[in-house]
């Protein structure tokens, strides 16, 4: 079975190809599109080699997500790669009458149109990407991961809010996200050779969005983000957990409308707001240079993680910490200031192996440290193909071309 995989944002996407031989899954191209409705549009594409596929297409034209869909079935098709015998789609949020990996039917997407307003930057955009892929490819199979499934293993305690019982009946809830990352996480941990499965496990996914996720024996019981991924802590472009009086201020304010304030809090708050910019590398530069709004951004994003994840541990006590995500994975300094914080609560940084270049899971605690660390890559994508693959096997629905 080949499986094509599409991780939608609001201005990229991310793509990839994935061939099923005897129940284990190989890749064989990857890419992103980003810039899309933009003035400049970026295509980075590699078949598994990591040969660069990118030049064959010629101009790029990205004036709208569509646009983007044809450039990325055009550089699947002159890539000779094979057609799909199933697509599969990341979803933010499934809203509150979905749960589990969706086949999509005509039900599940009129579904998803209800929970728009629990996701406005990521579903619309997904819905828009699904739609189209349906219509180019009708006969086989399209699948929606969540990124909320891996958290339904909450306890209530963990997904209830103190509001009315008629709000909640809403479906207004901790639901959490970066579950398709988080899951990838347990799953190379407990593939990994020669160490043992941390049964308490803190995942801190630190990008552009920013989580923590507490797992116990590879399930998640407690997690950051909240209702919708603005909550938690702070992020490249969001704010993380606010103040509710904040957001009344804010709209009380002359001219407010609940756009202009979901767009400042969605887009033009953390990193972003306190730094310039939202991307770590020209932060930490900046900062370098003695910029000191820059390193006040930094210095505020490091906090609110170190006071997730030592919640946390307070909590539940910890065996490993995990550090993924673009931060996460790339950012040794972020690491290190985290780190830092929590040396007192046993985790023990080892200066050389935090240090040294991203390449897959790589252990960077000292040994003797009583909370191992790592630095994992998060695999959404893979983890997305399985869930395809186990859908697919399930459902006698599968097209007869996915044999």
């Amino acid at each position: 079975m080949n499986i094509l995989v599409l991780n939608a944002g609001s201005s990229s996407i991310k793509f990839s190809m994935f061939v099923e031989d005897g129940g284990d899954l190989h890749p064989m191209a990857d890419g992103e599109l980003g810039g899309i409705g933009g003035r400049s549009a970026k295509l980075e594409f590699h078949d598994a080699d990591g040969n660069d596929l990118s030049g064959k297409l010629g101009e790029i034209k990205t004036d709208s997500m569509e646009d983007a869909i044809a450039v990325v079935e055009r550089a699947v098709g002159l890539a000779r790669l094979p057609s799909p015998d199933a697509v599969g789609y990341r979803v933010v949020h499934p809203g509150a009458h979905l749960r589990g990996h969706q086949r999509l039917t005509a039900d599940v997407i009129e579904k998803l149109r209800e929970a728009v307003p629990f996701a406005p930057l990521h579903d619309p955009e997904a819905l828009k990407i699904i739609g189209q892929m349906m219509q180019r490819f009708p006969d086989v199979p399209h699948i929606a991961c969540f990124d909320t499934v891996f958290h339904e293993t909450m306890p209530e305690e963990a997904t209830v809010y103190a509001l009315p019982y008629a709000v909640r009946e809403q479906g207004v809830r901790r639901y959490g996200f970066h579950g398709l990352s988080c899951e990838s996480i347990v799953a190379q941990l407990r593939e990994a050779q020669g160490m043992t499965f941390p049964r308490r496990l803190v995942i801190a996914h630190l990008g552009s969005g920013c989580s923590v996720t507490v797992c116990i024996d590879g399930k998640s019981v407690d997690t950051t983000m909240g209702l919708t991924p603005t909550g938690g802590v702070m992020m490249g472009t969001r704010t993380g957990d606010l103040d509710p009086g904040v957001v009344l201020f804010l709209l009380r304010q002359t001219g407010a409308t609940v756009d202009s304030v979901e767009g400042m809090l969605d887009g033009d708050a953390g990193l972003k707001a306190l730094g310039g910019v939202n991307d770590m590398r020209e932060l930490r530069k900046s900062a370098a240079q003695g910029n000191q709004r820059t390193q006040l951004a930094i210095r505020v994003f490091c906090r609110s993680v170190v006071k997730a994840i030592a919640g946390f541990i307070a909590l539940y006590g910890a065996d490993a910490i995990v550090f993924t995500g673009g931060i996460g994975e790339h950012d040794a300094a972020s690491r290190w200031e985290i780190a830092g914080s929590l040396r007192g609560l046993g985790a023990e940084l080892e200066s050389a192996a935090n240090e040294l270049p991203a390449k897959g899971l790589r252990k960077i605690s000292e040994e003797d440290s009583p909370i191992a660390q790592y630095v994992v890559p998060a695999e959404e994508d893979l983890m997305i193909a399985r869930h395809v693959a186990e859908i697919c096997h399930k459902s006698p629905l599968v097209s007869a071309r996915s044999s």
